[in-house]
């Protein structure tokens, strides 16, 4: 079959492998159709994290056929047509309990590898897959890449706006104009915010921002853009804040931009080696964060709502690609020439 390998830092390239084979009773092999490019896979791509040349490249999000399970799973069956999230909680500790399968207690082994192939071993798979109605043919190009969208980065905006416990009439700030960023605007509209300001310098992204619901848009970056959310909230700052990239810059501006007791909402992930917590604390700044629920959130209330027309998240995926070109749908996010790519496996 063909699989992605990470060569080197700026190379990615699709290679013939081994199928993958039921190591364990709970174990799904899954036959990929739609697979994609994240933000986070251009960390390794970009050399800024240390990933061995000629390795199994981190893709993590799908959609995907069952094509066979193991003995301890009982909710799926081969042909069932699923959403493959990047989490594999447990569904019954504590952690998935809450709502926070991210951080499973019962699985050493939480985050999905080997997405961007023909076939994937997916771990853990009797909560975590999630099922779609029907068949990928029963859907149009522009929903499969919506209910993509739902494996990754539309539940990790919506991660964001949760813990950064959004309510009706708040006024938000997202830092970021990625797919998660702008995920992240989308779901602050969809939990009632009032006013949602998106940091965004790409015409674009800013456009799909507006789209999505952002009422205003701040260009400016470090201090000159947290002077500008500042004048656009008459000096308080926002009561929720989406940080939604990882870097020192985007953590620093985040927790700038709240008001006193405000809580910034943290998925991007982090790249800074330490924080200064000593500003957060005369401000009562609350942080929380981490990977997203995507199970939890996808049964709740997300595929519900691409399902109905309510969201339309596959739009952050602006180019398309084949998989046998999945180096140049790499090179098409690292060149800011997409937001997000999207392949086509099957």
């Amino acid at each position: 079959m063909k699989d992605t390998i990470f060569i080197k830092p700026g190379q990615v390239a699709v290679e013939d492998v081994a199928m993958p084979t039921i190591q364990a009773d709970d174990d799904v092999i899954l036959r990929v159709v739609r697979t994609c490019v994240c933000g986070s896979d251009l960390w390794s791509y970009r050399g800024l994290d240390k990933v061995a040349e000629h390795s199994q490249n981190p893709g993590h999000e799908a959609l995907a056929i069952v094509e066979s399970v193991g003995d301890a799973i009982t909710t799926l069956i081969p042909g069932d047509f699923v959403i493959a999230p990047f989490t594999h909680g447990c569904g019954h500790c504590a952690a998935c309990r809450a709502g926070f399968e991210g951080g499973c207690l019962n699985h050493d082994d939480n985050f999905t590898m080997g997405a961007q192939a023909q076939y994937m071993r997916y771990q853990h798979g009797e909560w975590s897959l999630v099922k779609i109605p029907g068949k990928p043919e029963d859907y149009s190009e522009e929903m499969l890449k919506s209910l993509l969208s739902l494996a990754d980065v539309m539940a990790t905006g919506y991660h964001a706006a949760r813990v950064a416990e959004v309510q009706r009439g708040d006024t938000v700030v997202v830092v970021g104009d990625g797919a998660v960023g702008l995920s992240g605007v989308l779901s602050a509209k969809m939990r009632g915010a009032k006013r949602i300001i998106a940091m965004s310098r790409h015409e674009d992204r800013a456009a799909l921002a507006r789209d999505f619901g952002a009422t205003d848009v701040v260009a400016e970056r470090g201090d000159e853009g947290i002077a500008k959310v500042m004048e656009l909230t008459n000096g308080e700052g926002a009561d929720a804040v989406l940080e939604c990239v990882g870097t020192e810059q985007a953590v620093d501006t985040a927790v700038r931009c709240g008001r006193p007791g405000a809580t910034v909402g943290r998925v991007g992930v982090p790249h800074n080696p330490k924080m200064d917590m000593q500003p957060l604390f005369y401000r009562n700044t609350r942080i929380a964060g981490g990977p997203a629920s995507v199970t939890t959130y996808d049964k709740q209330l997300l595929l519900d709502a691409v399902l109905k027309g309510e969201i339309h998240p596959g739009k952050v995926f602006t180019k398309t690609f084949k998989l046998d070109d999945i180096d140049a749908a790499y090179q098409a996010m690292d060149q800011r020439q997409a937001i997000k790519s999207y392949v086509i496996v099957d």
